[in-house]
């Protein structure tokens, strides 16, 4: 069934080439029919998106993903629309399904544009639907299949994706050389993790799911690569507080940064743990920043540090530290972190904290780092482009290095768990939280949750569930012009679910 409400489940292409095989072969439904379902999908989708189109060009490979353009242009044209057809790509690698799609095509009187008059088609058409390459591209797009992808994108006309937009990796959501930039996308059976991760949502534009009424049983023999983020479980991890429930019960966080000159950073990371329910909340700082980090949030505890000997009796009393908002890496900044390294206490580390690591690598345990790609390529010794081309293995990469949980932020921001095959994706969030100090408010918030009793894996995860969507609630007044401390408010909300 066609819908735009999406599974919490994603699979890479091989997972969901392994979903396709067994409903063919275990439970008997054929690889032409599933093709005839995706066709028929794929174009009420376009009558739904499109309803005034007339003309219609369909770009089709040689694979299957060809065949359904094939079967979505046999019934477009029997609906009356114009279809034009081109092909690209070997007819002798197409499957005996896609060639029997061509052929269906053929036998009902449509034929295919060539070199000559493809300008004019592209130019007349009032929709495009990309059906050129799907789920297994490992390589750059030849130059052929580049050019024309170009050129769609140049024109501006609407774009339908049929599985997932020509170009891009299924897996990674990287680009490969180029991709059509679509406007709409729908895509079968399993959803692919590439398209919500890394370039993906830049490039699916709408996403639409079908199944294609494959049976539920084959879901059952095929793990997911990467569990979706919900708010399901938010709800037993942060029952009603009893009433005799006192704020030595909730937790104390220890916030540790705020060099000179970045007093606002640990500011921010302190007043959001406060904010989703921490029951204490210290922050250790530059002598000069106390005052200044107290200002109208008197609940917060602040002391001036000079020497790392003078954390050791707040680290004594703190269950949580967080470390690394404005910390700076200066030889002040070094002392500090080297003294908390040395506690067996969770941490939470972010920023110049994961600069500072990076430099000594430390596989500790018990932690979370937070890194954003920067961060993550300094973490690897790789570099920016690296870890966005495949933010799967990046974040992996990350957790085996460093003995920890590991918050990968961006669009799609992923979370590797406790164990391997725990990763988890957000696919909330926008871009209005490019701005200073959202990642010291999800420091904070990630510090509060352990200090309430969450496990590693689950404060991680559930913080960055609740910040992503109280930045799409704060984001609902414009995204430009969002402020990290806008998100307070909606953290509170979020954090009590017995009550919203």
């Amino acid at each position: 069934m066609l819908t735009s409400v999406l599974p919490l489940t994603l699979y890479s292409a091989a997972q969901v080439r392994e979903l396709d095989r067994l409903a063919i072969e275990e439970h008997g439904i054929p690889g032409f029919t599933l093709m005839q379902r995706a066709a028929r999908a794929a174009y009420q989708l376009l009558r739904q998106q499109w309803p005034q189109a007339q003309r219609l060009l369909v770009l089709c490979g040689a694979g299957n993903n060809g065949g359904d353009g094939y079967l979505l242009a046999t019934l477009a044209r029997a609906d009356g629309m114009q279809v034009s057809v081109t092909r690209l790509g070997d007819p002798q690698h197409s499957s005996a399904d896609a060639s029997r799609a061509r052929q269906q095509w053929r036998d009902g009187g449509g034929s295919e544009v060539g070199a000559d008059d493809l300008d004019a088609a592209l130019q007349s058409a009032d929709v495009i639907v990309d059906a050129l390459l799907g789920t297994g591209l490992q390589r750059d797009v030849g130059s052929d299949w580049a050019d024309l992808i170009k050129t769609v994108n140049q024109l501006g006309t609407p774009v339908l994706s049929i599985d997932v937009p020509s170009g891009l990796h299924a897996d990674t959501g990287a680009v490969m050389g180029v991709a059509i930039s679509a406007q709409a996308t729908i895509t079968y059976i399993g959803l692919k993790q590439g398209l919500f991760s890394g370039q993906g949502p830049d490039y699916c534009g709408q996403l639409l799911f079908d199944d294609l009424d494959v049976p539920a049983a084959i879901f059952t023999r095929v793990a997911s690569s990467t569990h979706v983020l919900d708010g399901a479980r938010l709800k037993t991890l942060l029952p009603p507080r009893s009433p005799s429930c006192h704020k030595g019960q909730c937790g104390h966080v220890l916030v540790i940064g705020g060099d000179h000159g970045m007093a606002g950073a640990v500011r921010m990371a302190a007043e959001a743990a406060a904010r989703v329910g921490a029951g204490l909340v210290s922050v250790a700082t530059r002598p000069g920043h106390t005052a200044v980090v107290n200002a109208n949030r008197p609940e917060l505890m602040c002391h001036g540090i000079e020497h790392p000997r003078d954390l050791k009796p707040l680290l004594d009393r703190a269950s949580v530290v967080a470390i690394g908002p404005g910390l700076g890496q200066t030889d002040w900044a070094q002392a500090l972190l080297a003294e908390v390294m040395e506690t067996q206490l969770y941490l939470v580390l972010d920023a110049d904290a994961l600069n500072l690591l990076a430099a000594r690598p430390n596989k500790r345990g018990r932690w979370i780092l937070t890194p954003h790609p920067g961060e993550a390529a300094r973490l690897l010794e790789s570099s920016v482009a690296e870890v966005q081309q495949d933010r799967f293995r990046a974040v992996d990469a990350i957790s085996e290095r460093y003995n920890c949980i590991t918050v990968l932020k961006g669009a799609g921001t992923l979370v590797q768990g406790a164990q391997e095959s725990d990763v988890f994706l957000c696919r909330h969030g926008n871009p209005g939280m490019a701005t200073a100090g959202m990642g010291d408010v999800l420091s904070g918030v990630i510090a509060a949750l352990l200090a309430q009793g969450l496990a590693l894996t689950d404060a991680a995860c559930n913080a960055v569930y609740i910040h992503a969507v109280a930045a799409d609630r704060a984001a609902r007044q414009g995204q430009r012009g969002l402020l990290a401390s806008d998100l307070y408010p909606h953290l509170r909300d979020l954090v009590n679910p017995q009550q919203a």
